[in-house]
């Protein structure tokens, strides 16, 4: 029952979050309010088995603090590496150097493996091909730079892993 609770009100303080600008005077319509309190209630009562993995961390604010810092960093990391694949696609030459490398993530959780792999799957020029459950991903990577197992898992994972870690687990 807390549960259900706690992402009830998770639900609709997002719902609150992503509504609040709509309103033209700033100010809340009670048709919103009431549109936001059913969809919450019906996620609530829909995905709570869905999220049942240490839930009470929804309660942490620092979590919320360093999913911000996240959504920033992939930001820029996904932009970087847009503008990348955009270079290898447009030079005549085509400099690419296609490959599948495994890497070793130190996070344990599985929504924290699923987030890395969809931040991972997400960053243009790479994808996630299988995660194991010793914690090896396989990753399809445009341009394998280097042949180095730890500089690999530096070059891909290091930008996210961390950030997740503090969010996840």
């Amino acid at each position: 029952m807390v549960q259900r609770l706690v992402l009830f009100i998770a639900a609709f303080v997002f719902w609150l979050v992503l509504d609040w600008p709509m309103a033209a005077d700033g100010s809340l319509k009670i048709g919103n309010l009431l549109a936001g309190l059913a969809v919450s209630a019906f996620v609530a009562l829909v995905m709570r088995d869905l999220a049942t993995e240490r839930f009470g961390r929804l309660l942490e604010p620092a979590r919320y603090f360093w999913f911000v810092i996240y959504a920033v960093v992939f930001a820029l990391h996904a932009v970087r590496a847009g503008l990348d694949v955009m270079y290898r696609v447009l030079h005549p030459a085509l400099p690419i150097r296609p490959g599948i490398v495994k890497v070793r993530t130190k996070l344990k959780s599985a929504s924290a493996r699923t987030a890395l792999a969809n931040s991972i799957t997400l960053t243009p020029g790479t994808l996630t091909v299988d995660i194991s459950d010793e914690g090896d991903f396989y990753i399809h990577w445009i341009n394998v730079t280097t042949d180095d197992a730890d500089a690999q898992a530096a070059e891909i994972l290091g930008p996210f892993e961390g950030f997740i870690g503090r969010i996840f687990e």
